[in-house]
């Protein structure tokens, strides 16, 4: 997420950002907060604010409290005003509540769903890492399919070698898991080959194709909770936050700081 964000702030948030800075993302006071993304910027207008991004899998209750709180704590220790957005990235509508409104406090967040943006805002990009993300865009009725092969076929024309191939491969898995697109619903055999290049994936079960079983399926993950503690280490490899796992894989975040 973090090499996509320039493309995110132009594409989708549409903010006009000339100068950006890195400022320490671990808020504490009387309690700790780690934000998925937060940047010192300068917008094309001379104004300079906090920029915070949360990326979202669930629909959380309490969001809007959750959001308030950055806000406030953000808002002392740096003197600037805060742009928050929450950027929705998980199956169907979010329901969140976005504002807290009574009589000692009016609050709101801006509040995004990636599936509402065309997808070829990101396929279109020169980025991978950008182009990746146009799975869980507004795909209106392309073929998924065609999609998915085009950002393969962007991974093998990059002239990288395999170690990096296979570390776009995984996060592109992560990205079909989040749409909920499922290896067996890729009919294309060739294509299924290229993206589940592994003889056990962590993300999908390798299983029946074509109604037969290709080959044992070594150390088969047993239960969910294993199979989450797996993707979760491979995420953590990445360099991904605890916070991000743990909305991915729903285990605390104690669990995966263990691993």
């Amino acid at each position: 997420m973090e090499d996509t964000l320039p493309d995110v702030i132009k594409d989708v948030l549409h903010l006009h950002i000339v100068k950006s800075e890195e400022i320490a993302d671990d808020v504490q006071h009387t309690k700790e907060r780690k934000p998925d993304l937060l940047k010192r910027v300068e917008d094309d207008q001379g104004k300079v604010f906090i920029l915070h991004i949360e990326y979202q899998r669930d629909n959380e209750k309490n969001m809007a409290f959750r959001m308030a709180e950055y806000s406030i704590m953000l808002q002392r220790k740096h003197g600037l005003p805060v742009t928050q957005f929450v950027i929705y990235i998980g199956a169907g509508r979010p329901t969140m509540p976005m504002r807290i409104r009574n009589k000692y406090l009016h609050f709101w967040y801006n509040l995004l769903t990636f599936s509402d943006i065309d997808y070829q805002v990101f396929l279109n990009s020169e980025k991978i890492e950008q182009k990746m993300l146009a799975i869980l865009g507004d795909l209106q009725i392309e073929d998924t399919e065609m999609i998915l092969q085009q950002i393969v076929q962007e991974i093998e024309n990059k002239g990288i070698g395999e170690l990096e191939q296979g570390r776009y491969l995984k996060q592109l898995r992560v990205l079909m898991q989040l749409r909920n697109l499922e290896k067996t619903s890729i009919k294309n055999m060739a294509l299924t080959g290229k993206i589940f290049v592994e003889e056990k994936d962590i993300l999908y079960i390798r299983g029946e194709i074509n109604g037969e079983i290709k080959g044992e399926i070594r150390g088969e993950i047993k239960g969910e909770h294993k199979k989450a503690l797996e993707v979760a280490q491979e995420l953590k490899k990445e360099g991904c936050s605890s916070s991000f796992i743990a909305k991915i894989t729903k285990l605390s975040i104690q669990e995966i700081e263990a691993l």
